[in-house]
């Protein structure tokens, strides 16, 4: 039975493709879940690709993954730099590996977005090469597992 990795995104991404395309590019989330679907299946591994723009979800998906996945891969979006629950979310299922990701160059952006809740308690973080970033935790998560 193949691996399942959870793949988590967080507020405002449901609107890629529209939303500041100059930045986040033009493919959709559907698009990027397609794209990793095809890619996990390269390795073996099944995705799981959820999208809320709620915190609780969020959360409470990293508890469920905790028991059903091999791996979590979270772009938690504006979250990433706010929640402690997120972060304490992950901590709560350790060793699980979690890889953070970000579309954009978070580091290159406002200051306010250079600081990570999550990057402390993720095995590594991923940003600024857009939707391939995905592909990109995806080899490393098939590497760790």
């Amino acid at each position: 039975m193949p691996k399942t990795i959870y793949i988590l995104n967080g507020p405002n991404l449901n609107m890629l493709g529209k939303r500041e395309p100059g930045i986040y590019g033009g493919k959709t989330l559907d698009e990027i879940g397609t794209d990793c679907r095809a890619a996990a299946a390269k390795h073996g591994l099944e995705v799981d690709f959820r999208q809320s723009s709620h915190e609780g979800d969020l959360v409470n998906w990293i508890h469920e993954a905790g028991e059903k996945a091999a791996g979590v891969i979270i772009n938690p979006g504006a979250y990433g730099h706010t929640s402690i629950a997120l972060h304490d979310a992950i901590r709560a299922v350790n060793p699980l590996p979690v890889i953070e990701v970000h579309l954009s160059n978070i580091h290159a952006r406002e200051s306010f977005r250079h600081v990570s809740m999550i990057a402390p308690v993720a095995i590594g973080m991923i940003c600024g090469f857009g939707p391939i970033g995905y592909n990109l935790a995806l080899e490393a998560l098939a590497a760790r597992i």
